[in-house]
């Protein structure tokens, strides 16, 4: 089996906890954890089996002092990259207690940069067990990857996440 690289941002919070905890459940031996902040075309490139890991509300989204936006930088990669044979899948971040219109929303920011390679996407999740009013991340009734809510829900986490890891095995073709 070839490495899954986890691709992350930003780091220091539930996203980067909740990539860590993916690296537990895979294997360590298995997987690369890649800061998106630090991460390039060619770190792109050396992966087949791609998750990225992001969260829909933060620093981003309420300082405006703060310029450096690290998906922002990091989408700009995908025009630069051959996705043809690499399968991608995404988890995020979101709080559906604060947020319940956005509710992981840059599933949904991600997925339409996504669909303008070649890459295939998989990872889609139900939306049953989730509350929320409105998402950016859906499309044909399921979310585009995994919702996390590490805020409101962090009991459902470990869980949420075995699931997802053994349902890729299968989508990513292990």
């Amino acid at each position: 089996m070839s490495k899954i690289g986890i691709f992350y941002g930003p780091e220091l919070g539930s996203v980067e906890k909740v990539a860590r905890l993916m690296e537990t459940k895979i294997g360590a031996d298995k997987v690369e954890l890649i800061p998106v902040k630090n991460s390039d075309e060619k770190a792109l490139e050396q992966f087949d089996k791609l998750i990225f890991g992001m969260s829909t509300i933060g620093k981003t989204n309420w300082d405006s002092e703060y310029k450096d936006t690290d998906w922002d930088v990091f989408a700009t990669l995908f025009n630069k990259v051959n996705w043809a044979g690499k399968k991608v899948a995404m988890y995020c971040l979101g709080d559906h207690i604060q947020y319940p219109q956005h509710f992981v929303d840059a599933l949904g920011w991600v997925y339409e940069r996504l669909e303008k390679t070649e890459a295939e996407v998989v990872g889609f999740c139900t939306t049953e067990g989730y509350v929320y009013e409105e998402s950016e991340g859906i499309r044909n009734g399921q979310f585009l990857g995994l919702p996390i809510d590490e805020d409101n829900e962090s009991d459902k986490t470990e869980i949420r996440v075995e699931n997802w890891i053994n349902r890729l095995f299968n989508e990513f073709g292990f």
